[in-house]
């Protein structure tokens, strides 16, 4: 008896094309059999490598339990894509908390299957931002073109602010999503918006959104090794140089508790002399532009954020000898009295890395090089590990595996994360404080 035969994909196509069927992802037929239920299906994991604004994808979340903690964890993404979260001194959620926005390569032709993908399309290189729905993990495609650049959350309202060509442009992004769920999306500049212009003479660096959403602070580079910080008033449409300084800036961040107020750093690529500087402009636009935590001359600041309206969080790197002969972790800093708290290290090669923090200041979240996330208790000095492996092939900070650059939601209850514990980077959720931890 003879195994029945297997049609080829090639083969198939071919009798539909002859037989007058469509081949579409639409609403297809085929053998008396319905199915359009399925349609779109292609949507999953983007295998085609589209860039369509506003289009959707299935949800791509799977729930895995650690085997270490027994902590279950949720994989937003589990594509071949690389995905990653925003950085961690930026909001990572819509305004409302409903939407995590993340960037993600699945509509080039790195991220595609080459089994859909179109061979005669020239190549993109650029990632695009999506919006993953806090709900249904549904995700939703909000930028295309060139040029993604930083994207600007708001913390009020459902838009983001985006600068492009020195053109300050507000992105409604409540609508946006609303039109794709309704499968009506506009052409992009329906929901774009110019609010402001930079002067041409200037060329935007590093960006922050101040938390009354109506100023944007901006870098330019001065000469080889200088930097300039800038305010765009996006109400008077006003550009203000504030201070000019003689290193590189990085890592621009808003207080997002206190109007007015960013925090920048002396940006080397490693370790800087003085790593962290406030910004404040008052009410009458007087600037102060201090150093915070003046640190030893053999310690080694990083990874700055805010944990409060007066307070920051950061680290004091302990992955070489010649540093541990001064305590090492991460550390509560009071901005405003200069006090500190050294919150503990992490038993891992190399220690802390990475933090985040609560607004009480009652807890922190550390990981490590080997991708550990920890939750500390910042009244009592301990740690708990919530979950492991998300670095699995690297105790090193220099590899190319994922940075973890947790960041805590708008509701306390998850901690949100980039990991490599199933690509190169995918994002993922551990709750903040999971049952019997």
């Amino acid at each position: 008896m003879h195994a029945p035969a297997k049609l080829s994909v090639s083969f198939l196509l071919a009798a539909l094309c002859t037989t007058g069927l469509s081949v579409s992802s639409h609403a297809q037929t085929i053998g008396g059999v319905d199915y359009s239920d399925r349609a779109h299906v292609d949507k999953t994991f983007d295998m085609a490598g589209t860039d369509i604004f506003g289009q959707r994808f299935p949800s791509e979340s799977a729930t895995i339990v650690d085997p270490v903690t027994g902590v279950k964890i949720t994989a937003l993404t589990t594509s071949r894509h690389s995905s990653s979260k925003i950085y961690q001194d930026h909001p990572n959620w819509t305004a409302d908390g409903k939407y995590i926005v993340f960037t993600s390569n699945r509509n080039t032709a790195a991220g595609g299957n080459v089994t859909f993908a179109d061979k005669n399309a020239p190549p993109r290189k650029e990632r695009q931002y999506y919006a993953l729905s806090m709900d249904t993990h549904e995700i939703v495609q909000v930028t295309t073109g060139t040029g993604a650049g930083d994207m600007l959350l708001g913390h009020h309202r459902n838009i983001a602010y985006r600068i492009k060509d020195n053109q300050v442009i507000e992105v409604n992004l409540e609508q946006l999503l609303k039109d794709s769920e309704a499968g009506k999306v506009k052409a992009p500049a329906n929901y774009e918006k110019l609010v402001a212009t930079i002067p041409s003479d200037l060329k935007p660096g590093g960006t922050c959104l101040d938390i009354n959403d109506k100023r944007i602070f901006f870098s330019t580079r001065v000469g080889a090794d200088g930097s300039a910080i800038h305010s765009i008033d996006l109400d008077t449409k006003k550009t203000t140089k504030l201070v000019e300084v003689p290193f590189r800036t990085g890592h621009f961040q808003a207080n997002p508790y206190v109007s007015g107020e960013m925090m920048y750093c002396w940006e080397t690529g490693g370790d800087s002399p003085q790593r962290m500087w406030v910004l404040s402009v008052d009410k009458n636009g007087k600037v102060n532009n201090r150093a915070v935590y003046k640190e030893k001359a053999d310690e080694w600041v990083t990874h700055e954020v805010f944990a409060g309206p007066d307070h920051i969080l950061f680290n004091v790197m302990g992955h070489l000898d010649r540093l541990r002969k001064n305590p090492t972790g991460i550390v509560l800093h009071n901005i405003r009295t200069n006090e500190s708290k050294m919150l503990g290290q992490a038993k891992e090669l190399g220690g802390y890395w990475h933090a985040a923090g609560t607004k009480d200041l009652k807890w922190a979240i550390g990981d490590s090089f080997d991708g550990n996330i920890y939750r500390l208790n910042i009244d009592k000095g301990d740690a708990t590990l919530l979950t492991t492996g998300h670095r699995p092939n690297t105790k090193s900070p220099f590899s190319p595996q994922a940075h973890a650059h947790q960041s805590i939601s708008p509701d306390g209850k998850w901690v949100l994360f980039n990991s490599s514990m199933l690509t190169d980077s995918d994002i993922m959720m551990v709750p903040m404080h999971p049952q019997g931890l």
